[in-house]
């Protein structure tokens, strides 16, 4: 029997004026393209050029091969071994699949490129969940994480977290990604990962709570993650091009505003300039919510200018009490280029993603008919986040020009 259990419509997130509206959009006419996405585990920039096959795979990278090149049609063998534990993966999920098939479709028309994607969870149900605010009787502190964590591995909390889809876009400008991919952003001491970074040494360093992806190029060297560039080479890096696109569709911290953020992969992993689908719902400074559920309307989703309104702390709030850690508003700016549309139907996501060609913002890759882009592809589900995910090696896509992955145009 069918059965929808989430979705967004297409009415909430129609597409950049002039372009066609997706929801008419006859997919079954558009050539699909079956990508094999893989657990990686901790393998990262640093292994693949220092540990990799025992030195060989290194000596391979380091002379800038392919990773295809030695394992083309092996990710469901490499992810199978990799999820299982092992060097590469200290902590493995309890039932995890090491591999997931996404389908990719693609096509386009004078103002937008469409892409859709297909993929079965993990769970039987959609991951729409994200750790939330309990109140203790006093405080409001977060409740559940994702599973890596390791107060979900003790099990002080429940394992919390929303699926996801992640797509890396690159026009040729960044090195190495052509062949390695995504590991050329992934380092050691990333959450997670290897030697990952304490947040003191990620603030005395970089200012930053964490160590997120980045690419070698705002580096000295590109095996450390403390000796960033100054702020003057970065940008320069970033003015010609040198940047991955990242965009982001979450199931419930972008679906349900009918969208996909916009970000960008370079000296950390960044949001490009505007307003985010989504923000923190705690104040900084009184630690208290900053929005609630509005009298008579609760929900999953806390959502401004439809059921949020601000935190009152004299509500009668009682020790239990959860509420939303992001609350949901409409994105503005250059984080506000990608609209999308998530289905969650018989165990599948179906999502569309709509994104206006020749983007001219600082901190977008414009795509283009006739251009061919390299792409990796992600997804989270199963409640968990950071390096367990499913990964791709890297596609190319063509607008209406030959590649791994063709976007044919609407009529």
């Amino acid at each position: 029997m069918s059965r929808t259990l989430f979705a967004v419509g297409f009415a909430a997130i129609a597409a950049p004026a002039m372009g066609a509206d997706p929801a008419t959009i006859d997919w079954s006419k558009v050539p699909a393209s079956a990508v094999t996405l893989f657990y990686p585990g901790q393998s990262s920039y640093e292994w693949l050029r220092n540990d990799h096959k025992k030195g060989k795979g290194a000596k391979a990278v380091a002379n800038g091969q392919a990773c295809v090149r030695c394992h083309e049609d092996e990710e469901k063998d490499l992810g199978a071994s990799l999820v299982k534990g092992g060097p590469l993966e200290p902590t493995p999920v309890k039932g995890k699949p090491g591999s997931v098939e996404l389908k990719v479709q693609a096509a386009y028309d004078e103002q937008n490129a469409y892409l859709r994607f297909q993929w079965r969870t993990a769970a039987d149900r959609p991951g729409t969940n994200y750790p939330s605010y309990r109140f203790d009787g006093s405080e409001w502190k977060v409740h559940g994480a994702p599973k890596l964590d390791q107060v979900v591995r003790e099990g002080k909390q429940p394992g919390i977290y929303e699926d996801r889809l992640s797509i890396m876009l690159d026009d040729g400008k960044v090195p190495d990604f052509a062949r390695q991919g995504c590991w050329v952003s992934c380092h050691d001491g990333s959450r997670d990962m290897p030697n990952a970074a304490s947040k003191d040494q990620a603030q005395a360093a970089i200012k930053k709570d964490d160590v997120r992806k980045y690419l070698p190029a705002s580096r000295t060297n590109p095996q450390d993650w403390r000796t960033v560039k100054s702020a003057e080479e970065i940008a320069k890096v970033k003015a010609a091009g040198g940047f991955l696109d990242l965009v982001q569709w979450r199931a419930h911290r972008s679906n349900p505003v009918g969208a996909a953020d916009d970000g960008f992969v370079l000296e950390y992993r960044n949001f490009d300039a505007g307003k985010n689908p989504f923000a923190s719902n705690l104040d900084a400074k009184t630690k208290l919510p900053r929005f609630m559920f509005a009298p008579g309307k609760k929900g999953e989703f806390l959502t401004q200018g439809e059921n949020a309104v601000a935190f009152d702390p004299k509500a009668g709030w009682k020790q239990g009490d959860m509420l939303p850690r992001y609350f949901l508003q409409r994105a503005e700016g250059s984080a506000a280029d990608n609209k999308a549309s998530g289905t969650w139907k018989n165990g599948e996501w179906t999502v569309v993603l709509v994104r206006p060609l020749a983007l001219a913002n600082a901190d977008d890759k414009a795509l283009k008919p006739g251009g061919v882009y390299n792409v990796g592809f992600a997804v989270h589900d199963d409640n968990i986040t950071t390096r367990g995910h499913h990964v791709s090696f890297v596609r190319t896509l063509g607008i209406g020009a030959a590649a791994d992955i063709r976007a044919v145009k609407l009529p």
